[in-house]
């Protein structure tokens, strides 16, 4: 069966994004889950609903392409759309997937499309040299953020509608989900013990049967957890 691939269209010209679900539906393997003119409405929903794909279009009111492309957490891959050739530099310096310049012809649209077919097969290779990269997570105030680089994330604790990253000497708390968090975090490094508790492997301290101890701090195993968490950490034993 074809993987399918879930896709958001951020443009502030209801134009272009007629456009770009029009060529989405001759797709087989996307599947538009929303669309938004409004950028800062459209980074909400990211926030709250992980999705594959992402079509941005650069240059929009409040906040551009690429300062928004900054900000989204998570293994979403991005393809840039612009009427601005000047920006593509900008547009692979955060990584994109593709440039796509407007008038976008449905032939480069679907040369764009299909490189996440690549991207997608090469995911955990990805996620396990991911150690060195950072996300963004919102905190406290309306445009506030603070950068985190995964290998300082000693482990992530769900509480309820938002989650504590916790690290050595702080703590960072952000609108977020587990689930969501889980998805951008290398799995070579992370392992979920509980329904409220991911944690980093190097940081272990100690395990019992029971718990896990990170920096003084006892984490719970959860039933549903444990074997994953044993068989992995199986394989790091001598």
């Amino acid at each position: 069966m074809e993987k399918l691939f879930t896709c958001v269209l951020i443009d502030d010209e209801p134009a272009a994004i007629r456009l770009l679900e029009k060529y989405c539906a001759k797709i087989s393997f996307l599947e538009v889950k929303n669309t938004f003119t409004n950028p800062l409405e459209g980074l909400n929903y990211l926030e709250k609903q992980p999705i594959d794909l992402l079509f941005l279009d650069i240059q929009m009111p409040e906040i551009t392409g690429i300062q928004l492309s900054k900000i989204i957490t998570g293994s979403t891959k991005i393809i840039f759309t612009t009427a601005y050739p000047q920006f593509a530099l900008d547009s692979y310096e955060v990584a994109a997937l593709d440039y796509l310049l407007k008038p976008i012809s449905f032939e480069r649209f679907y040369k764009a499309v299909s490189k996440i077919k690549d991207s997608s097969s090469h995911e955990t290779v990805s996620k396990q040299q991911n150690t060195d990269e950072f996300f963004f997570f919102k905190t406290d105030g309306k445009n506030k953020y603070a950068k985190v680089f995964i290998k300082d994330i000693m482990y992530v604790e769900s509480l309820k509608n938002y989650i504590a990253i916790h690290l050595k000497d702080e703590q960072i708390i952000t609108y977020n989900t587990l689930k969501h968090c889980k998805e951008g975090l290398p799995e070579s490094n992370f392992i979920q013990i509980h329904k409220s508790y991911i944690i980093s492997i190097q940081h272990i301290d100690k395990i019992t049967n029971d718990s896990v101890w990170i920096q003084n701090k006892e984490l719970p195993i959860g039933n549903t957890y444990r074997k994953s968490f044993f068989d992995t950490i199986g394989k790091h034993q001598l």
